[in-house]
């Protein structure tokens, strides 16, 4: 977090402050920090902050955090009710820590459990007034007594890792539990997986999902399962808690064959919209015009009308990253290897992935595409 401006500069009284403000873009707000002599930024102890909404007079908030404001990771959403049951959840990264969130804030208890221990740590300081929040040192203990696991990791491998094993969810899961798992993998392996949850008359649901950062912490996501339907129906009434669209693809595998239709589509889009406003820039077009223009017509579409204008503004941190999307298209061209899909297009617009990563834009969104164009 870069510094915006000294206060004295923005005319904030620097009393209890250490006279440093720093710009949160994603929240058009302004923090001003009391600082402690001679600590760094990410080293303070909790401490008081003061908060001002830049559209608004100052606001007078105080509030602590260990690692900055106190931002809830979490959208305000209304629930359907639902029986309160014992939850877990294995992976809290950009997406499953706010699913986690909303499927706390809906009322049941969530034990969560991270790989990187940090990352635990901040979920329960986010939500220590909730008692139904825990957490626990492995999958396996997460699991322990759960009606239904969640997770949500990055690809087959760490899925195995967090899944299988001693200490792995699987061996802390009682028959007739459910393991619902939002991780972008393979359908194989999530056919592999059904077979071994069977054995153990665990259920299991393959279930990636679709929305992007906003999507999970909206409660927005759209998810598409995989297996047996009596399971899904289980499942159903609590997932909406993070989603708009929970709905059963056909048997396991499903949900992952899915998702990849889905990254499909984005792929070839993105790469005919970055086409298409590097075209209009270059042809001395007002873009911002060009793109409401168009958004009325045939050529609309979601990233056309979420991602054309930042785009043609040079600005890519919306979430999904291009390393995710470089994973997801490999996964992708695995299967259609293996279904015999042509897929030309979706084969390219994966090497102008590679070429944005070799730019060093690993970690910016996936409509970064137009900087090959640039």
């Amino acid at each position: 977090m870069a510094p915006f401006g000294a206060a004295d500069e923005l005319g904030v009284s620097k009393e209890g402050l250490g006279g440093v403000l720093f710009m949160v873009p994603q929240y058009n707000a302004i923090f001003a920090f009391d600082q402690i002599a001679n600590s760094r930024f990410e080293e303070r102890a909790p401490k008081k902050f003061v908060f001002k909404a830049k559209s608004d007079p100052w606001i007078s908030k105080s509030f602590t955090s260990l690692h900055g404001p106190h931002m809830s990771s979490i959208q305000t959403k209304t629930y359907d009710s639902t029986p309160s049951k014992k939850l877990a959840f294995i992976g809290l990264g950009v997406m499953g820590y706010p699913m986690a969130g909303h499927l706390l804030a809906s009322g049941h208890q969530v034990t969560v459990f991270n790989r990187t221990q940090t990352k635990a740590t901040q979920w329960m300081q986010e939500f220590d007034s909730n008692p139904k929040a825990l957490s626990a040192p492995t999958p396996k203990q997460a699991s322990l007594g759960a009606d239904i696991v969640f997770s949500c990791v990055g690809n087959d491998e760490d899925l195995k890792a967090v899944i299988l094993g001693q200490e792995g969810a699987l061996a802390g899961m009682h028959p007739g539990a459910v393991l619902v798992d939002h991780t972008t993998a393979s359908a194989q392996f999530a056919r592999e997986l059904f077979l071994v949850c069977e054995r153990q008359q665990i259920a299991f649901i393959d279930a990636p999902v679709s929305g992007g950062q906003a999507g999970a912490q909206n409660g927005q996501l759209t998810v598409m399962c995989g297996g047996k339907e009596a399971d899904f129906m289980l499942v159903k009434p609590i997932a909406l808690a993070y989603s708009k669209a929970f709905t059963l693809m056909g048997a396991s595998g499903s949900g992952q064959l899915t998702k990849m239709v889905n990254q499909i589509c984005i792929a070839g889009l993105l790469q005919a919209l970055s086409e298409a406003v590097s075209f209009g820039m270059k042809a001395g077009l007002e873009m911002n015009t060009v793109l409401e223009v168009i958004g009325k017509g045939a050529a609309q579409s979601w990233q056309l009308d979420n991602r054309g204008k930042t785009m043609a503004q040079d600005k890519f941190d919306f979430g999904f990253a291009v390393d995710w999307m470089r994973k997801d298209l490999g996964i992708v061209l695995q299967e259609a290897h293996r279904n015999g899909a042509r897929l030309p297009v979706t084969a390219l617009v994966d090497q102008f992935y590679a070429d944005v990563q070799q730019m060093g834009g690993q970690r910016l969104d996936t409509s970064s595409l137009i900087k090959r164009l640039q």
